[in-house]
């Protein structure tokens, strides 16, 4: 009877060819070392033949490990893809949900729901990446992603969640000294502070009820990839910024900072939850997604903050 391919160490060997280390692959699929190390050699004597060339700072495919890689590559990709069609079936959701998550919108209003939804699901583990970055989710292997913006057209899949108005905000020392900006085009004139990840780099666009539409590129002293980095600058006095209501919205209520431009308003944004195109999703996905829609679908809006 003939024996069966060692799917074990193929899988392992792809995995160490991905990752260009046996200690990385260890670390990823939960293995000593000595287990990976275990399942090359193992797999080497059964062809025959020498798979990498090692030394202490350097790993290398054989020629005859180059010529199985690709193979061995795809058999781990269609092994990964089988199992996750078959959770996606499970009744139970359970296995590992990679999210990705702005960073203050994650540790504000993510985090500390969590728990519940881990009480709930306990056979659900996640993996919670907190980056303003856009990141890749199909390159980079995540199962989902919260975005707040205007989504760009794209092949991902898109649940609106919540509406997130953003406002244009200063401090009452700052007005003082400087003036109060009335039409978006003033900005021009004011320290302004921006955010490199807006998905129209240093633009901000208003729009007023008659109509007109104004895009405006203000500049100051300082850039941040973080909004909630910039709000100390802004409640000191030292400028303008644009902020989303997660990040501005308790200041303005306390009256730290105003929200200006009266008349006119910016393009409507919203918290979406992404994932990659295709289907079907996996019950462990699908079940942290209505969750969270569960969750911001009811959270109850802000009161009105003053204008000035």
């Amino acid at each position: 009877m003939a024996k069966l391919p060692d799917f074990e160490g193929l899988a392992i060997f792809a995995k160490v060819v991905e990752l260009r280390s046996f200690a990385a692959a260890a670390s990823e699929l939960a293995l000593s070392k000595a287990t990976v190390s275990k399942a090359v050699t193992r797999l080497e004597e059964r062809l025959g033949a020498r798979l990498f060339n090692r030394t202490s700072r350097r790993l290398a495919l054989t020629d005859a490990g180059q010529k199985l890689s690709g193979r061995a590559q795809r058999l781990l990709a269609d092994g990964e893809a089988a199992e996750n069609e078959a959770l996606a079936q499970s009744i139970v959701p359970r296995g590992l949900v990679r999210l990705a998550v702005p960073m203050t919108f994650g540790v504000k209003a993510v985090a500390p729901i969590l728990p519940k939804f881990l009480e709930a699901y306990p056979d659900v583990s996640i993996d919670l990446h907190l980056s303003d970055a856009t990141v890749d989710l199909i390159g980079e292997g995540f199962d989902a992603a919260l975005r707040i913006a205007r989504l760009p057209d794209s092949s991902l899949i898109a649940r609106r969640l919540c509406a997130m108005p953003r406002h244009t905000v200063a401090a009452a020392s700052y007005l003082k000294r400087h003036g109060r900006p009335t039409h978006p085009m003033h900005l021009a004139q004011h320290k302004c502070f921006s955010y490199a990840y807006l998905s129209t780099a240093d633009v901000w666009h208003y729009s007023n009820a008659e109509g007109d539409e104004v895009s405006v590129r203000p500049a100051g002293q300082l850039r941040v990839n973080n909004g909630e980095a910039v709000l100390p600058s802004v409640i000191a006095g030292l400028g303008i910024a644009d902020l989303p209501d997660f990040i501005a919205g308790d200041a303005i209520r306390s009256g730290e900072v105003e929200v200006i431009l009266k008349g006119w308003s910016q393009p409507e944004g919203a918290v979406h939850l992404v994932m990659p195109p295709g289907g079907p999703r996996p019950a462990r996905v699908e079940a942290l997604g209505d969750f969270l829609a569960e969750h911001f679908g009811r959270v109850k809006k802000p009161k009105s903050s003053r204008r000035a």
